[in-house]
């Protein structure tokens, strides 16, 4: 029981478990908003109930005198209601919720003290390869680095030739 308690006491759940009880609040004032308000504005050119914009298919798309309809239908009203449901809920939640989050916590950061990390030494690939060879040498004469008492040759010169002009 412990551990399911620590679960629910964690901050994700009990912030989901927010959201979805406000979402589902939010959505009963959105679809409130879309059928009094936008149904009548779309409904000025034409119905106010947007699922009565049908397409009909194939045969006759009026019920019969059984109240059966016999042909194939595409209720595309429905289908922009239902989007103008979901642009109208996402864009309440981005500006009433998202931006206003999103510049807090720029102003937070901006507030915040900047660490600079410490910057490791470049090398060229040069001399890195300089170092390798001089690590190679010492391993094979068995003797101690000799790194610090050669420097990285000139560019363009041989690595195992001397640069002087000797074989």
């Amino acid at each position: 029981m412990g551990g399911f308690r620590d679960f629910l006491m964690r901050g994700n759940v009990v912030e989901l478990a927010v959201a979805v009880v406000i979402g589902a609040a939010f959505t009963g004032i959105v679809n409130a908003v879309v059928e009094g308000v936008i149904n009548p504005v779309i409904g000025a050119f034409g119905t106010q109930n947007l699922d009565d914009y049908t397409l009909c298919l194939r045969g006759n798309c009026e019920p019969n005198e059984a109240g059966r309809i016999d042909g194939v239908a595409i209720h595309w009203g429905s289908v922009v209601s239902a989007s103008l449901t979901f642009l109208i809920t996402a864009a309440v939640v981005y500006f009433l919720m998202i931006l206003p989050m999103n510049r807090f916590l720029a102003r937070r950061r901006a507030k915040a003290p900047v660490e600079t990390p410490a910057e490791p030494p470049v090398e060229t690939e040069l001399e890195l390869l300089a170092q390798i060879r001089d690590e190679l040498i010492a391993q094979r004469s068995g003797g101690a680095t000799v790194g610090a008492q050669r420097t990285a040759p000139e560019r363009g010169a041989s690595l195992d030739k001397p640069s002087d002009g000797r074989p």
